[in-house]
């Protein structure tokens, strides 16, 4: 995996947050590793959103009566979808 550079501007306050949460006794050894860790989260949280999105589309048709009838294996196509999202 490429690891790409940025540098980052902080006011003295955002600065001085960003320390208080890193270093010893926190769960973060260095800014960097505090940062990465807000931004996966941040990007947990749109997958989340997009995922609870596509879920209410969904209930959204099926009491609209938009469905069709799936006479498969479910199961199969659900673990074909996921080791598809493995790669």
């Amino acid at each position: 995996m490429a690891q790409h550079t940025f540098n980052l501007s902080l006011t003295d306050e955002l600065s001085a947050f960003v320390d208080r949460e890193t270093g010893p006794g926190t769960a973060w050894s260095t800014r960097s590793e505090y940062l990465r860790s807000l931004i996966r989260e941040k990007m947990e949280r749109a997958e989340a959103a997009a995922l609870r999105s596509a879920v209410i589309e969904g209930f959204a048709d099926a009491a609209a009566g938009r469905v069709q009838e799936y006479d498969g294996d479910l199961k199969s196509l659900m673990n074909a979808v996921r080791d598809d999202q493995d790669v």
